[in-house]
């Protein structure tokens, strides 16, 4: 899921650019093997491995473990929700008439993202630690669900959108993101995983 971004730009990606013409195709877009739709599919089976993983952890009562988990599980959601929500979204709207389902997806991200700041927040020995995240993870099996079953193929069939190109978008996009979440070392900084959610939600 952490391509290196090949494209860099002051403003993030719209969803209007994956739309027909290919005069705004990112210079990787030929690197990407696979289209938008597959690609955050793809996605969701990572996040849904990692919310396992902490389960494993938790039971263990592996603190390091579930914590590092835990947080990548965080920055996965929160670059894979902005990526959604900057370029896959407003391309769907001008696709498919279909509003309400946009808006109710954009709904579920707020709720993650909300509970997502709580986790971060808190101390993983807090009682309500692993409790929240495995509602979390609950929210995010539900909103998947409705995506993989009913936004993702209305927009296969729009034949509106050019996924291969979205797909270069939103791994570019990504890849931006997660740098940004990394410290000197690598590892993910919950801190600046806390500065990404607040500046989202200001979007």
């Amino acid at each position: 899921m952490r391509t290196e971004a090949n494209m860099k730009s002051s403003k993030p990606a719209t969803g209007k650019q994956a739309i027909g013409s290919k005069q705004s195709s990112p210079k990787n877009s030929n690197s990407v093997k696979h289209d938008a739709i597959v690609l955050l599919k793809q996605d969701h089976a990572e996040v849904k491995k990692m919310f396992k993983q902490f389960d494993k952890l938790a039971e263990k009562e592996d603190i390091e473990g579930k914590t590092q988990i835990a947080n990548k599980i965080c920055a996965e959601l929160i670059a894979h929700t902005i990526a959604e929500e900057e370029i896959l979204y407003p391309a769907t709207r001008e696709a498919i008439d279909d509003d309400d389902m946009l808006n109710e997806a954009k709904v579920e991200h707020d709720s993650a993202k909300e509970l997502i700041t709580q986790i971060l927040s808190m101390s993983p020995e807090d009682p309500m630690y692993d409790a929240k995240v495995t509602v979390l993870g609950e929210y995010i099996t539900h909103h998947v669900e409705e995506e993989e079953t009913e936004m993702f193929p209305m927009v296969r069939e729009s034949k509106k959108v050019d996924l291969k190109e979205m797909g270069a978008m939103i791994t570019s996009r990504k890849a931006e993101i997660m740098e940004e979440f990394c410290d000197m070392e690598g590892e993910i900084d919950p801190q600046q995983l806390q500065v990404k959610i607040g500046m989202s939600a200001k979007h």
